[in-house]
Formats: structure tokens, sequence, C-alpha cells
């Protein structure tokens, strides 16, 4: 990896340590010490939710878990609901769909949004670096449209369909969208209609100047962030591969950016001012502002990374913005 020399004002933190993990003897493989989802509160309340476990790929071990908010099935309305496809953060390497807090907060998230949740479970780095995280993406949207699975055939309104996703989670659903923009006949009836990016996972080999002022933050220290890079990009790459810096002059993805201008996707990112990632954040959302990209974006004062998780209350001006941009453009035909 290029860069790697730390910044004047960075102290010894051992990023393995922050993690809770240990590397395998291969180097392909990680073992997790007691769950770092144990620091992260439960949702104090338990909210009026329906789940379900489905099966995608048993070969690579990837599933859905559904999101119905119960007063779907009690309800004289029959209208459908919108479909939000969920991605989970971990910088690629840590958590999962069942994951207590990622759980929590996608059933507040279908309650919020009044939406059909599908958090998908995707293989992790380093034992499956990228792009199998956005392989596993794009073939379960594709499952999706063709699961016989009566909460989507009979609540899900596909053509008002979202793609979100949470820090590396917010970088599949880029990457993913990239994908399926140039092959949208093969999504049918799934019409996407946005992104949502809540603070996507981006990095570089120049450091900026929100990482080097947060260098040693209390939940994303610089080290981490680079070691998530060093153990998810493929072997040999660095931090300005385009599947960690969207905005390096050699992406290859600039005719897929044009695809999503084209078919009109909105994109709404959202950003904390306490987070180390802000000015990639910031970066990206200008890069797609000048390719023609539609951009809506959201900062949360005094957000860190992972806000939603340690201070849930933090959630609700979120939420707003969330059902603020689904809103304004669910009304619209999809192209």
């Amino acid at each position: 990896m290029s860069d790697q020399t730390p910044p004047p004002n960075a102290t010894t933190i051992d990023p393995y340590k922050h993690l809770r993990i240990i590397p395998g003897p291969n180097g392909n493989t990680l073992t997790g010490l007691p769950e770092i989802s144990n620091f992260f509160p439960r949702s104090p309340h338990p909210v009026p939710i329906l789940t379900k476990d489905i099966t995608i790929n048993q070969s690579n071990n990837t599933w859905a878990r559904l999101f119905l908010p119960h007063k779907t099935l009690d309800s004289s309305n029959q209208s459908k609901l919108p479909l939000v496809v969920w991605f989970h953060g971990g910088g690629f390497i840590l958590f999962s769909a069942a994951t207590t807090f990622s759980h929590d907060y996608c059933a507040n998230t279908a309650i919020e949004l009044n939406a059909i949740v599908v958090s998908i479970e995707y293989r992790l780095a380093p034992e499956h670096r990228l792009p199998a995280a956005y392989d596993d993406a794009v073939e379960a949207l594709l499952w999706i449209k063709t699961s016989p699975d009566e909460w989507l055939t009979q609540f899900a309104d596909f053509s008002k369909s979202f793609l979100m996703g949470g820090s590396a989670g917010a970088n599949i659903v880029y990457h993913a969208a990239l994908t399926v923009a140039e092959r949208v006949d093969d999504l049918e009836p799934i019409k996407i209609r946005g992104l949502i990016l809540h603070q996507p996972f981006f990095g570089g080999s120049k450091r900026t100047g929100s990482e080097l002022r947060l260098v040693n933050d209390r939940i994303l220290p610089l080290c981490c962030s680079d070691l998530m890079w060093e153990l998810s990009l493929p072997i040999g790459a660095d931090r300005d591969h385009e599947y960690c810096n969207p905005t390096a002059e050699e992406g290859s993805s600039k005719a897929a950016v044009a695809k999503i201008r084209e078919l009109g996707w909105k994109v709404l990112v959202d950003c904390g001012d306490k987070d180390p990632l802000m000015d990639r954040q910031v970066e990206f959302i200008k890069m797609l502002q000048e390719k023609g990209v539609q951009v809506a974006s959201h900062i949360v004062e005094g957000g860190y990374h992972g806000v939603e998780f340690l201070d849930p209350s933090k959630c609700k001006a979120l939420y707003a913005a969330y059902k603020c941009f689904i809103s304004s453009i669910s009304v619209f035909p999809s192209l």
C-alpha cells in the first residue's frame, strides 16, 4: 500500500486490538475477539416488525433478512411499500446482517420509512476480497426481482426501490449501482429511484484534512481504515484504486457514472462533521455533481462515524432527511 507513513500527530494505536481481530496464519482469514458489536447499545424499545431470513446463494453463504412493518398485515390500505435494499458497514471485514445493532437499525428504518427493508449478508474480506461484496450485491438485486417470497410479491413496490448502506455498505451501494446502471433491463421489474449513502467509506493515498485532524478518532482512527483497505482491496492495489478512491483520475467507472445521470437516479449522501471520512465524502459529492448526477447532501452536526449506533438520538434528523429524499422522488416516473 502506498503512503503508509503515519502522520506527524499519530499515536501508536494497534489497529488489530482496536478492531478486536486477530489475523490468521495465512493472512487470508480473521479471528474475532469478543464481538465488537457488544459495545453498541441495543435499541431500548422493541419495534413492531416482522423478520425472516432467506438464502440467496448457499455456496457463498449469502442471504437476506427481510423486515416488514407489522401494521402492513393489519392495514386495510392495500398500497404496496417502497423497497429499501440495505448493506451493513464494517470496513468489508466486520459484522453481519445478523449483528444486533445492524438488525435493530434495519428494523427501525423499516418503521420510520414505512418500507420493506431487505438487509443483505455479503462475503467479507480478507477471505473474499473486493469485488466479492459488489458481486454479492448485484446477485442479491437479481435474486430479489425473481424471489417468490410473499412479502416481496405482495407488499413491495418494486417501482419504488432504493439502495441504501452505511460506511462500507454505502461504498457497496455505489459500486453495485455502477454495475446495474449498465444493465437496468436485467433488473425489471425493479426500478431504482435513488441511492442513500450513509457516511460512505472511501479512502486515498493522499491524506485529507479531516483524516489528519481526527487521526486518533475513537471510533475510526486512521490506522484502522488503512488496515481495512489493506485487507479488502485486491492484492497489489493501493488506496487510489477506484474501489477505494472514486475520485482518482484513473478510475474506469466514468461511463457508468454518466449512465446513473442518464437514468435520473438521485443520490443522497449524509456525513458527520466529526467523521474522519468527511472530506472524502465531500470530494465524492463534488465529483458526482461535476458529472451531472443529482446529489443531495445532509450534514449531521456533531456526527461521528457510526453515530447512529452509539447515539440513536441522532437518527431522528437522519430519518427526516431520508423521508424527504424518498418522498421527493417517488412520485416521479423512473427512466
